[in-house]
């Protein structure tokens, strides 16, 4: 079990609450090692003694008898000028507590906060403009990625922690940037809480509760958009768009926000969700709309998520490449590569590898045709793609063109295109093993 101890009195008073509960369990049969999980930020002059402090606390505790150990790691870097310190501190600090957690084979990650932090944070949410989720404040325990971070003190009040602190005596350090009032919620402690404490003795135990309601509610529209999802999900993870004649704008704005955060893996933008209420439901087939390092796009009635395409890299005209052996080939100006397969047979889709030896990588210019089908007519590339239902944004890649001997001598013929495959044309020509392509872009 671990617990992230910044040598605070409240992480202190858990540290010591926990070494305790696990001497108990010893004398009943069961073992259970305490780790301290300490972040050494680098922030202030006074880290490097809570360090030595913490140390030296370890040892006296392990002399009396209980089951305890220190592990730390210090940050890298430092705030990028401009940046929010108190985020870049949070963050550092949370994939580090994660990554000692799991290095030491803990499942279980205890934190301090109290029922005072709940209700601050609680607070900072509804003044910066938050939604639900916001107002949610700290779960009382939440998975992530194999560890379970706990709050088992987040309805107790911060006096009782300061009493168990003072009745067994025990030392812990005090973080001068408590004072700053730089920071948002040292402003809010030191200057606003005071005053609403005097007008509202019970507002600490109400603004707890209220994010417990909030909870509660987040709970219920989880559940609600799954059943939609369910009901509004296009194989093979589009979003139909006829749910935005049909649900209500609340109800499609939960949809919205729970595909999204599926598909983009974090929260989307207040703005983001905005802007694909009032614009999908009457954009135009292909609109696009820029999310972070994907495009929501509009196609065939759906919703798409995609990667969006960063601008190619400059590539040598008539650029050629050797895809006649299997195996998976780089093409990093194309931000990918090819994967070659063998074939056991000619088939729609192979072509025989003499004619992969000496092949041309070409952008396309507008002027292509692409015959799909033997017997049938070639029509424009861009009209083959609409054809077979690929999205603008997932045409990328070269097209691969072969070597052909003319009348007059060799030209280029264009062979095999991403997302289409074979031109029938070529299918069953050259000589084997017969040889299958795939283009796979970088996840970049």
């Amino acid at each position: 079990m671990a617990v992230a101890w910044s040598g605070g009195r409240d992480s202190t008073a858990l540290m010591h609450a926990t070494a305790r509960c696990a001497q108990a369990l010893a004398h009943e049969g069961f073992a259970l090692r305490v780790l301290g999980l300490h972040v050494h930020h680098g922030l202030s002059p006074q880290a490097d003694g809570w360090l030595t402090q913490l140390q030296r606390q370890v040892q006296a505790w392990a002399a009396r008898g209980l089951s305890v150990e220190l592990r730390w790691r210090r940050l890298n870097g430092s705030p990028a000028p401009g940046d929010s310190i108190e985020a870049w501190a949070r963050e550092g600090r949370h994939a580090a507590l994660q990554a000692m957690a799991q290095e030491a084979g803990a499942t279980l990650l205890l934190l301090a906060h109290h029922r005072r932090d709940q209700a601050e944070t609680w607070l900072l949410q509804a003044l910066r403009g938050a939604g639900l989720a916001g107002l949610a404040a700290m779960p009382q325990k939440q998975a992530r990625e194999g560890l379970v971070w706990a709050r088992p003190w987040l309805d107790q009040p911060r006096e009782r922690i300061e009493q168990y602190v003072q009745a067994l005596g025990l030392d812990h350090v005090e973080d001068e940037s408590n004072a700053d009032p730089r920071f948002a919620r040292n402003r809010l402690r030191l200057q606003l809480w005071p005053g609403l404490q005097s007008c509202f003795p019970g507002a600490e135990a109400a603004l707890a509760q209220s994010a417990r309601w909030a909870q509660e509610a987040g709970a219920l529209l989880d559940e609600i958009a799954d059943q939609d999802l369910r009901v509004w999900m296009k194989a093979p993870s589009g979003l139909d768009l006829k749910a935005w004649e049909v649900l209500s704008r609340p109800r499609l704005s939960n949809l919205l926000r729970h595909w999204l955060r599926d598909c983009l893996g974090r929260p989307a933008p207040a703005s983001l969700v905005s802007r694909l209420l009032n614009e999908v439901g009457r954009a135009a087939h292909g609109a696009a709309w820029p999310a972070g390092d994907q495009v929501i796009q509009t196609h065939q009635g759906s919703l798409l998520a995609l990667p969006a395409r960063a601008p190619m890299l400059a590539w040598p005209a008539d650029c050629r490449l050797d895809l006649s052996r299997p195996g998976l080939h780089a093409c990093p100006a194309w931000r990918g590569r090819f994967q070659v397969d063998v074939a056991d047979e000619p088939s729609s889709e192979a072509v025989g590898s003499s004619l992969l030896r000496n092949v041309i990588l070409r952008p396309r210019e507008g002027s292509e045709q692409f015959q799909r089908a033997p017997g049938t007519p070639a029509r424009s590339l861009k009209k083959a793609w609409q054809a077979a239902g690929v999205p603008a944004l997932g045409r990328g890649g070269p097209l691969v063109y072969a070597d052909f001997p003319g009348e007059t001598g060799p030209q280029a013929r264009l062979m095999w295109v991403p997302a289409l495959g074979l031109d029938a044309r070529w299918r069953g020509q050259g000589e084997g093993p017969w040889l299958r392509l795939s283009w796979l872009p970088d996840a970049s």
